[in-house]
């Protein structure tokens, strides 16, 4: 069992729609009785670039089950007739004008009515589609409304539903056809320019940055190279990302081949996040960190992206299980601490023991020894208590973290596992971290 999120279903109903688009430009996501879960495509004129009615739903289908999603499918004349038959049927094609045929055997709820309405048509004993289509319309529009006989029609061709096809994105793409060919990566660098430049119009009429682009070389001869940067933050600052596709194309340069030239490139976003707008302090106080996502994004598509990596939070109190390290330009962009939140930069691989003395059992520690040194507690804050995950591990307990200073400046970050007096064993202290 899991959780039912509609936004990430509906979301996810969004991009199935999106992909079907492969058969027909008018494709809507279709709502009923049982909510969002299915696609409507108007294939009118394009059943015959696949073969007909039947190879253009069988290859529908089967791509759907490669894909891992069981799906039903019906291909009618109405958009209410193949609501009902792929639901409620037994899907397929139904040949036009056979439709009340296949709807006359199927319950009344397949007719897409509100739940009061359907409750209503069952207790007067109208329980399938059929029983409705025998019954004269007045007393039905009396007591129940329009609904029913208006969906009865539309379900029959009597009454028009068109498809309402969702907004298309049109794609972020750039493109530059040359008068001449080229063949220096200088001038392929300058038209990589000119195309981050157009591009970083489109990307801020959106409100998104790019996170991974891809520059294509059309040769005359009609092959074509292609080249990948990202980025570790979304960004549409064109000199920054026609440097990177600079840079990869010198590390390229012995590889690609431009034969008899370029006639054309193309500049595709792969991959884009929004980017909003951050307003600094009037003071200009503020830490710019534009510097730093520049040397990342430099070092990753120069070194690897496995090579550079950002810290993501994890939903977890735990500090060995609250962070996990992920390729820089992978996910959102990296964990930004809260500002009382005083944690080291980095843990220890392995919290490792210690040996304390504290004025009082509960206090704070005033020397300790850890690999054979001992140090002399000049200043101690804390503590900072953790309860275990009693769902990881049910035998963890309870963590007190101090944040500890020796009489050299030393600053340091230990913890006291367990609590004195409700354990069976006394408590334990670690180190698990220094503070630069």
């Amino acid at each position: 069992m899991h959780p039912s999120q509609p936004d990430t279903d509906a979301k996810a109903l969004s991009s199935l729609a999106a992909w079907a688009t492969r058969y027909s430009p008018w494709v809507a996501t279709a709502s009923g009785a049982n909510g969002t879960d299915g696609i409507f495509l108007d294939v009118t004129g394009c059943t015959h670039l696949f073969g007909g009615e039947e190879a253009l739903l069988s290859d529908l289908t089967q791509r759907l089950n490669d894909q891992g999603l069981a799906a039903r499918a019906a291909m009618t004349g109405t958009l209410g007739a193949s609501w009902a038959v792929a639901r409620f049927g037994e899907g397929g094609v139904v040949k036009e004008g056979g439709e009340g045929q296949a709807l006359g055997p199927l319950p009344i709820r397949a007719l897409r009515l509100t739940n009061h309405t359907e409750q209503g048509l069952i207790q007067v004993g109208l329980k399938r589609i059929g029983d409705l289509g025998k019954t004269p319309r007045g007393p039905i529009t009396a007591r129940f409304g329009a609904e029913p006989i208006m969906r009865l029609d539309q379900a029959l061709g009597r009454a028009p539903e068109p498809v309402t096809p969702q907004a298309v994105t049109e794609p972020l793409r750039a493109t530059l056809r040359l008068a001449e060919p080229i063949t220096q990566m200088e001038a392929v660098g300058e038209g990589a320019l000119r195309l981050c430049a157009e591009m970083e119009q489109v990307l801020e009429s959106r409100g998104r940055g790019a996170r991974l682009i891809r520059l294509s070389l059309f040769r005359v001869d009609g092959d074509v190279a292609t080249l990948e940067v990202g980025t570790a933050r979304p960004t549409r600052d064109a000199k920054h990302l026609a440097r990177l596709l600079t840079e990869r194309l010198e590390r390229a340069e012995t590889d690609l081949d431009a034969g008899f030239g370029y006639d054309a490139l193309a500049l595709d976003v792969i991959r884009s996040d929004k980017l909003l707008l951050r307003q600094n302090g009037l003071d200009a106080a503020d830490f710019n960190d534009g510097d730093l996502a520049s040397f990342v994004d430099r070092a990753g598509n120069r070194f690897g992206w496995a090579r550079v990596r950002h810290v993501h939070g994890v939903e977890s109190h735990i500090p060995e299980r609250a962070v996990v390290a992920r390729p820089a330009h992978v996910g959102p962009p990296p964990l930004d601490w809260p500002e009382d939140m005083c944690r080291p930069m980095a843990l220890l691989p392995c919290a490792e023991p210690i040996e304390v003395m504290a004025e009082v059992p509960e206090g704070p520690p005033r020397t300790f020894k850890w690999r054979r040194v001992a140090y002399r507690v000049a200043r101690a804050e804390g503590p900072e208590r953790i309860a275990p995950e009693w769902w990881h591990d049910e035998a963890a307990r309870t963590r007190d973290y101090y944040r500890v200073e020796d009489d050299a400046g030393r600053r340091f970050w230990i913890f006291r596992e367990g609590l004195y007096g409700r354990n069976l064993t006394d408590p334990r202290w670690y180190m698990h971290g220094l503070f630069g």
